[in-house]
């Protein structure tokens, strides 16, 4: 299946947007097919500030409305006991928020931006799309990340080469639960390094401390700089360490 014959038979549906890479194509694709495409942002604590500039940024190239839900993801307690599921239970309240706001404004389908390369087995994020019966046009037209970035790029949309980023809830170890102050914590100290030119990483908490993960072409520079971000990570982290595990 093409994605032309997929919005073909599914004229108007709603789409989960993250402002990622594979959303934002989608949105392109779904409004370049001709289809009546309305994109939701869920915004909670665990999505940083970045992700919701880009969101709206994104929107803003392509012309379309986006449509904003909040949820106070810290009352679900499944999510916040962090246990080995958790993304399950997110993902079900998150999509579910979706699904019955798109349903109330006459979009039947809910799709979302999983794509080919993305593993579809039994993890606890693509059980709760799957129960939910949320659609992933990418994957099943057989569309590869690197397709979605190359399409992405030849569409002048700014997402084609934009690192894949998890939420910051993938930052503390499964089992800690999780807070509003932990997650503020990470957000910060992960726009610091940005600021300072380091890109696609991330901050783990590790027994309270930062536990750094580098692309590989970034692990030198990282070591050659490391008074730097020590320093411009003191105020949220006493100890910093350098995980030689590239991400």
């Amino acid at each position: 299946m093409e994605l032309l014959e997929f919005f073909a038979e599914y004229p108007k549906v709603a789409l989960a947007f993250s402002g990622g890479t594979d959303s934002a194509y989608l949105l392109y694709a779904a409004l370049k097919s001709g289809a009546n495409v309305q994109p939701y942002y869920v915004k909670t604590a665990f999505q940083p500030r970045f992700e919701w500039k880009d969101a709206r940024r994104l929107c803003r190239q392509l012309g379309v409305e986006l449509s904003v839900v909040e949820r106070d993801i810290f009352r679900c307690a499944q999510v916040v006991k962090n246990s080995s599921d958790r993304c399950y239970h997110c993902k079900k309240e998150m999509f579910s928020a979706m699904k019955a706001r798109a349903a109330l404004e006459g979009f039947p389908v809910l799709i979302d931006g999983t794509n080919a390369s993305d593993d579809a087995g039994d993890r606890p994020g693509m059980r709760a799309i799957r129960e939910l019966q949320v659609r992933s046009p990418l994957r099943e037209c057989g569309i590869t990340k690197a397709q979605v970035r190359k399409l992405s790029k030849e569409a002048g949309l700014f997402t084609w080469k934009k690192p894949a980023y998890a939420c910051l809830a993938t930052r503390i170890p499964a089992g800690t639960a999780l807070t509003q102050e932990a997650l503020k914590k990470v957000e910060a100290a992960e726009e610091r390094l940005f600021q300072i030119g380091f890109s696609d990483f991330r901050v783990r908490v590790f027994h309270g401390a930062a536990r750094l993960q580098f692309p590989e072409d970034q692990l030198s520079e990282a070591f050659r700089r490391r008074e730097e971000i020590k320093s411009v990570l003191a105020p949220y982290y006493s100890q910093v360490l350098l995980d030689l595990e590239t991400r």
